[in-house]
């Protein structure tokens, strides 16, 4: 049985949840308190960080390295674009989330919020949540511009680019951080994907001492 070592609201997670699901790959998901770097898990990924998939015998660690390869071991649905100019793009967006929305909006929300809470790290600091708060706008503004000349984040196809943004947002949905009446181009495109069969396990995820919002399994909130 394949087996996804994570944590439900870490986006790396998410991404690769999103990815397998949309690839029709069944795993076992294992939560880890990844925070704790027990023998085990230390075993498993040296990096001391979840997502952690073990498939086909192989241990593989990183959510992009994961990515990539289920890509190139079930390369349909392709998630990832023919031309090299459209992988290039794909790839630029994948970055541009993991990295500059990661640094400037999910670490400051999400890991304030939530994070602290479940590792026992004290109390969110105001001033990393304000900031984030401020830069949601940016990034969405953006994705609002992106989506006015494209059908998709990273093209006219449903991309890797999608899933990677999508898992970041869901996350901060789920705390209720994202104004989705910010930019209507921005929550038509997350309409459409959290309708996919693909999302049906991340909308069903439950955080202990973190209630869902109303609108967070609502296909048409």
């Amino acid at each position: 049985m394949n087996r996804l070592y994570h944590a439900p609201l870490s986006p790396f997670c998410r991404k690769v949840r999103l990815v397998l699901a949309e690839k029709k790959v069944e795993v076992e998901l294992v939560e880890e308190r990844y925070w704790e770097q027990s023998t085990d898990f230390m075993q498993r990924n040296p990096a001391g960080k979840v997502p952690i998939l073990k498939i086909d015998s192989q241990t593989l660690s990183e959510s992009q390295a994961i990515c990539e390869y289920l890509e190139e071991v079930i390369p349909e649905p392709a998630l990832l674009p023919k031309k090299p100019e459209d992988r290039a793009e794909v790839r630029r967006l994948v970055f541009w989330f993991d990295d500059k929305f990661h640094q400037e909006v999910t670490s400051k929300l999400l890991y304030e919020r939530v994070n602290k809470k479940i590792m026992g790290q004290g109390y969110p600091e105001s001033r990393n949540v304000k900031l984030g708060a401020q830069k949601i706008k940016y990034h969405i503004d953006y994705m609002g511009w992106l989506l006015d000349q494209r059908r998709w984040l990273g093209g006219d196809q449903l991309s890797l680019a999608d899933f990677t943004a999508a898992a970041h947002f869901s996350c901060l949905d789920y705390i209720r951080d994202v104004d989705w009446n910010r930019n209507s181009n921005v929550k038509d495109w997350y309409a459409k994907i959290k309708s996919r069969p693909a999302f049906r396990s991340i909308l069903a995820d439950q955080v202990s001492g973190f209630i869902q919002p109303p609108h967070y399994a609502d296909l048409d909130f």
